[in-house]
This record gives C-alpha cells, structure tokens and sequence, in this order.
C-alpha cells in the first residue's frame, strides 16, 4: 500500500486517550475524546472518536469498530529562526540542516514572531505548523 501522506503508523483505536494524534480524511489531528460503545445484539463495539484538525482547525468525527487500526502521523519536532515576517506568512531557517522555508502564522502566535527569535515547529504530514 502506498502511503500518500507521508510518514505514519498504524496504532489500535484501543490504545488511543485524548491527545493523541491521528489522522481523519487525510488530516493530521488531535485527539479531544473517545467514547466506546458496549457491544451489541448484532456486532462488535463501536468507537467514536472526535478530535480537532491541526491545520483546519475544524471538528473532526471517526467512527469506527473498536478493534479497527487508525493512521498516526509521524511528528517531527524542530526548532528555526525567525528570518521574515510577511503579514501572516514566515519564513523560517531550520537550525540543524539550515533549509529555509515559509508557514503561516497561527493566530494565537500573531504579534508575538519577531525576526532573529527562534520558534519550534512541527513537520506533519509534509506539512509544517507553527508552535511558539
């Protein structure tokens, strides 16, 4: 099977707790509650899980059979510099491999990025998210 978001893993419903990290319609998001049904007269137990999208920021629903496997992004934790502040776009230089590249600004970050300061960021996906 080819794997068109990158880097993932394979993990149990069961073994998830808000939190976690998965994948939901082919974007990476955060666990917030899992709620497992009894079982029934005519099947297996049910798992809902609704979590929020890192880069949408929306509410997200998976409902699955509880012993079902679901995607976990792998996630990269890094730190880069602060080169340029465009409105809501900055572009970074990664400290380890020195690549530089741009990301929006998340609202809770806006104000707060100033050139030459270092931020952390999170490559998921392909993707990279700003976290302060």
């Amino acid at each position: 099977m080819v794997n068109i978001l990158g880097d993932t893993t394979p993990v149990p419903i069961k073994s998830l707790k808000p939190g976690s990290f998965i994948i939901i319609d082919d974007e990476p998001c955060k666990v917030l509650d899992i709620v497992i049904s009894k079982p029934g007269k005519h099947g297996a137990t049910k798992a809902r899980i609704d979590a929020m999208g890192l880069f949408d920021s929306r509410r997200h629903v998976l409902l699955k059979p509880s012993a079902d496997n679901v995607d976990q992004p792998m996630i990269e934790k890094r730190k880069g510099q602060v080169i340029n502040v465009t409105g809501d776009i900055v572009q970074l230089m990664d400290m380890e491999d020195y690549q530089t590249f741009e990301a929006t600004i998340p609202e809770e970050l806006k104000g707060k990025i100033e050139i030459g300061s270092e931020v952390g960021y999170w490559k998921v996906t392909g993707r990279v998210i700003l976290k302060g």
